[in-house]
């Protein structure tokens, strides 16, 4: 009765965490770092992740068995511009989470990670480009809630 307002929760609640995971990540990525901002980067960037598979989990959950259903996303243009800006920051993050695991063994014996400029400004350009595909997702969410961008004959 309550589970598809229970899935949009869970869905909401996870985007919201992504969001300030990034935000937390984009503030603390101030090179050069102390180790406890490289640990908090470590801990910031394993929750990021995390809610990233969970709002991917809860989307595609509402998507196939809540809302309208997959006929309707699939042919909505909003909907796949929403999730290929999402697909696409994901794809770009894989970056900065390689460089903090890459911390770990200086981590563990107590020191903070070393960066150059080069890698300073990949990652950087990396959380950026996240927070832009926010934007965008963002944007898309709230044509979608307005019906617009719907590609099929009718709508359901």
């Amino acid at each position: 009765m309550y589970s598809s307002a229970i899935m949009a929760f869970v869905h909401h609640l996870a985007a919201f965490t992504v969001v300030a995971a990034l935000a937390v990540e984009v503030a603390t990525f101030k090179p050069p770092l102390t180790l406890l901002q490289a640990r908090r980067l470590r801990r910031t960037d394993a929750v990021f992740g995390a809610a990233a598979v969970a709002v991917l989990l809860a989307g595609l959950a509402r998507v196939t068995w809540f809302e309208k259903g997959p006929h309707y996303y699939w042919h909505d243009g909003f909907f796949l511009i929403k999730f290929a800006a999402f697909v696409l920051a994901a794809l770009v993050s894989i970056y900065p989470t390689v460089v903090i695991l890459s911390w770990l063994p200086a981590l563990r014996s107590g020191n903070p990670p070393e960066l150059t400029p080069a890698c300073t400004r990949r990652v950087r350009l990396c959380l950026m480009f996240e927070l832009t595909a926010v934007l965008a997702i963002l944007l898309c969410a709230a044509f979608m809630a307005r019906g617009y961008g719907y590609l099929g004959a009718t709508r359901d």
